[in-house]
């Protein structure tokens, strides 16, 4: 009965997420919108198709364009076109060696026990990607549609032609896709989320609090940072990809992602990988069994001022690089995260550890500040008349 209750729960926040999603495609331009106007293209282009090979020319294996046709309404022109001629050829090298395997040993069954693992075999083929596979759906078609003729294998891959032509014009004449709102949504959020998380540690640190559980959500995040990162570094591919041979790049305004977003990516990719370091050592801290190993109250407090300084300049350059705006206020962050850091390693070499645990701990969180400001003011703009700034690459 548990179990029932927890399926009828799940499924209801599907539909209600589903229905949102269809709320958001209704209300404003984002990925929901861009998925259904894609899936409308798929269904159009394969009504196109079947309406001429199906009902027009009446072809007896019909279906095979509007199936070619619907597969190919890619997620960018670029991506269409050369999947499309990946698809046409294991297609036709599929349905060739199937049919002449059928005309030389007159025998179905045992053709196909020859062909299949064959055309799998060939689908493995480099030149042929993520499309080799169709090489056996050909043959399988050749061999399982009835009588097996050089016309009827000829017909096959024309259809799969005008099929795989429809797809592809569809995608690139009705509004060809663009992703550099996907590709500006995913560097903001996982800028956002690093904010987010330097701030949790900043609070805690200031506050006394070295509770394990709370360090290690805080360091789980950090981890699933990573992959935020990979998802921004994808769909920056991806929108590039989107750029080419796309009608809408010659006819709108839509600038190229350029090296802003490149520099946002290592950006993101450093201050990932060091907040998991910070993070880490936070836990390790924490879970200890005695203070020992804790910093002192006051090196606690001047870390947590530097951590809120590293939010804070990322909030900034978020705004920056993508708003356009704070170009100036990002420039002072920068100046202020420098003198942060040369006021807490001033402190920390004054600092007496009472134990080697505390003193390795001192150590290695002023490490990771060298680490984390050294690349992060790498990609920042270069502030004016910064002193004490040397060695900050750590």
């Amino acid at each position: 009965m548990h179990a029932i209750r927890a399926a009828v729960r799940r499924a209801r926040r599907q539909v209600r997420a589903a229905g949102q999603a269809v709320g958001r495609a209704w209300a404003e331009p984002g990925r929901e919108r861009d998925l259904a106007v894609q899936a409308g293209k798929a269904a159009l282009a394969a009504w196109i198709a079947w309406a001429v090979v199906g009902r027009w020319l009446d072809a007896p294996m019909a279906f095979v364009a509007p199936w070619v046709a619907i597969v190919l309404v890619e997620s960018t022109v670029y991506r269409s076109i050369a999947y499309g001629l990946q698809q046409l050829a294991a297609i036709a090298t599929g349905t060739a060696v199937a049919t002449a395997a059928a005309l030389l040993l007159h025998d179905t069954m045992t053709a196909m026990a020859l062909v299949l693992p064959t055309t799998v075999l060939l689908g493995q083929w480099r030149r042929l990607g993520s499309q080799g596979i169709y090489a056996a759906t050909g043959a399988l078609f050749v061999l399982t549609g009835g009588s097996v003729t050089v016309p009827a294998a000829a017909a096959r891959i024309g259809e799969a032609v005008f099929g795989a032509v429809v797809g592809i014009t569809v995608n690139a004449l009705i509004r060809p896709p663009l992703y550099l709102r996907d590709t500006r949504t995913a560097l903001r959020d996982a800028l956002r989320e690093t904010h987010d998380i330097l701030h949790a540690v900043a609070d805690g640190l200031d506050e006394g609090r070295w509770d394990a559980q709370e360090a290690g959500t805080c360091h789980e995040r950090a981890l699933r940072l990573q992959r935020l990162v990979g998802q921004a570094r994808s769909a920056l591919n991806t929108s590039r990809e989107s750029l080419r041979v796309n009608l809408r790049r010659r006819t709108g305004p839509t600038p190229p992602p350029g090296e802003d977003y490149d520099d946002a990516v290592v950006v993101l990719d450093q201050a990932a990988f060091h907040t998991a370091d910070v993070t880490r050592t936070v836990l390790e801290a924490a879970a200890e069994a005695g203070p020992a190993a804790r910093p002192h109250p006051a090196l606690a407090g001047r870390y947590a001022v530097f951590l809120r300084r590293t939010a804070d300049t990322l909030r900034l350059y978020d705004q920056s690089r993508f708003g356009h705006q704070g170009e100036r206020e990002l420039r002072q962050a920068v100046r202020e995260l420098h003198r942060t850091l040369d006021a807490l390693r001033h402190h920390v070499t004054r600092a007496e550890p009472v134990s080697p645990g505390e003193f390795a701990t001192y150590g290695t969180l002023l490490t990771q500040a060298h680490r984390l400001a050294g690349r992060l003011t790498a990609h920042l703009p270069e502030p004016q008349a910064a002193s004490g700034t040397a060695g900050l690459d750590g």
